[in-house]
């Protein structure tokens, strides 16, 4: 079974509430459509429901009837939203009546919907920018505990058996943070370890924070800034298996990594590879998926307290599909973590 089916499968056996606040754009409302007919997640349409239920009549769908579809525009609890965004913001100066007009927006009222209990996590981005989704997120949910900057992971699935977890590997990070400090990208290795974990169904997350560098192989204040994000990450996680400056043939290929790094336990054998700036963590996997004929799932947004994901908007209907199933069972994780 594939790391996708296993996804699913969890998701059927643990249905969660989850928030799609594009709830008249096509591709979502198809993949909405796909969710409820295999019943992998309890789907919330935000929109208009004359707007909606024509669209679906329109594509011939037939088990958008089984969702819950709320405008929120016209929402029973849209006063309730206002007051207690309100509320949350009033240290920003947020009048109620600007959080009125804020919780006509579907993005913000989704969030609100997460925070006061009525939905569990939200997926968006097929019409919005990544900022659009993230701000309404950051200022209602807010991060998790210890965690001070959101990041994304990419799970990617090669034709290279011998690297990583029989060709997968998680990356870190690829789609939201530009240029994190050590802090940051030692907060950023755990949540994606986290997510190799509870995601990508990792045993053991190897992590390797990447650099130009292997162990002292080169001198920059970039190597310094990613061997002192390593000894964060360890502090942060005692029971990581993480190490770096590691460069990438070092982390991935065992010869190599006995070779530059033989004192590692992670050296040759990384299946977690955190990156040193965004711009190379989003360049390296888009090579990685169009040379390497690679799949790449994601990206899976880290560091909200609550399950909320980020859509490409050339995104297609099966990437809405898996994200749904991908946010349902960050919620389960999350709620199993609350639990322990």
């Amino acid at each position: 079974m594939d790391i996708i089916s296993e996804l699913i499968k969890r998701a059927q056996q643990q249905k969660q509430r989850i928030v799609l606040p594009e709830g008249t754009e096509e591709r979502t409302i198809k993949a909405a459509d796909r969710v409820l007919a295999d019943g992998v997640a309890d789907v919330i349409l935000l929109g208009d429901r004359e707007e909606i239920m024509g669209l679906a009549e329109r594509l011939d769908l037939t088990h958008i009837k089984d969702a819950e579809i709320i405008n929120p525009v016209t929402a029973d609890d849209h006063e309730a939203f206002a007051e207690l965004l309100a509320e949350l913001r009033k240290k920003k100066g947020l009048t109620l009546e600007e959080a009125r007009r804020l919780v006509d927006d579907p993005l913000y009222y989704g969030c609100l919907m997460i925070k006061s209990g009525k939905a569990d996590g939200q997926l968006a981005g097929a019409r919005n920018s990544t900022a659009n989704v993230l701000r309404p997120a950051l200022q209602i949910i807010k991060t998790e505990p210890g965690i001070t900057c959101i990041s994304g992971a990419m799970i990617m699935l090669t034709h290279a058996p011998e690297f990583g977890e029989e060709g997968v590997i998680v990356m870190g990070d690829v789609a939201v943070t530009p240029e994190p400090d050590a802090q940051q990208l030692a907060q950023i290795a755990v949540c994606t370890a986290r997510t190799a974990k509870t995601i990508a169904r990792f045993e053991e997350p190897r992590v390797a924070m990447l650099s130009f560098s292997t162990k002292g192989s080169a001198a920059h204040e970039c190597v310094d800034r990613v061997v002192e994000a390593t000894r964060l990450a360890q502090e942060m996680d005692p029971t990581l298996e993480v190490d770096g400056e590691l460069q990438s043939d070092a982390a991935l290929v065992p010869e190599v990594g006995k070779l530059k790094a033989p004192q590692s336990h992670v050296a040759g054998k990384a299946n977690v590879l955190i990156v040193p700036r965004l711009e190379v963590g989003n360049i390296a996997y888009k090579l990685v998926q169009r040379l390497g004929h690679a799949q790449a799932i994601g990206p899976i947004l880290q560091g909200i307290a609550r399950p909320v994901n980020d859509l490409s908007r050339g995104c297609s209907v099966d990437d809405v599909y898996k994200m749904v199933a991908i946010t349902a069972n960050q919620v389960i994780s999350l709620k199993e973590r609350e639990q322990q």
